[in-house]
């Protein structure tokens, strides 16, 4: 009788196993890639993050971001508007609908509202950009548009 619980629990020891490490594979197949083809070479840091004045339903979000040579955003929207001020290097702006175009330190770019976008560092070293969003309150600042 024992001997039979314990061939129970192993093949149920067994499938257990198989079942997370199946999960785990596919996780990394389908969705891993996603998340870094979003953003590489790209490092954020939220320096503000407030409600709007008079709008309880925005918020004003003031970001650095730093991309490392041919660091990229990848393609992704907004869910309010975007505006950047180049701070060091040159990124080329991809925003569907217009045409392709540069812009380097001291130069500045607005992306509207649900705009699909992406930025890519086409310099010789790092790019600095300082970003202030004024968004939909509570929503994610970025959405992917993979």
């Amino acid at each position: 009788m024992t001997c039979l619980l314990r061939r129970r629990k192993m093949k149920i020891n067994r499938f257990s196993l198989a079942g997370v490490a199946a999960a785990a594979l596919f996780v990394s197949v389908f969705f891993v890639p996603t998340i870094f083809a979003e953003s590489q070479g790209l490092t954020k840091k939220t320096l503000l993050q407030t409600s709007s004045s008079g709008d309880d339903t925005k918020e004003t979000v003031i970001v650095m971001a730093e991309f490392a040579k041919g660091g990229t955003t990848g393609r992704h929207t907004h869910p309010g508007d975007e505006y950047s001020v180049v701070l060091e290097g040159t990124l080329e702006l991809l925003t569907d609908g217009s045409a392709t175009r540069r812009v380097s330190a001291g130069e500045a770019y607005h992306n509207p509202r649900g705009v699909i976008h992406e930025a890519r560092n086409v310099g010789d070293g790092p790019a600095r950009v300082a970003v202030t969003f004024v968004v939909d309150k509570g929503k994610s600042v970025t959405q992917s548009a993979q």
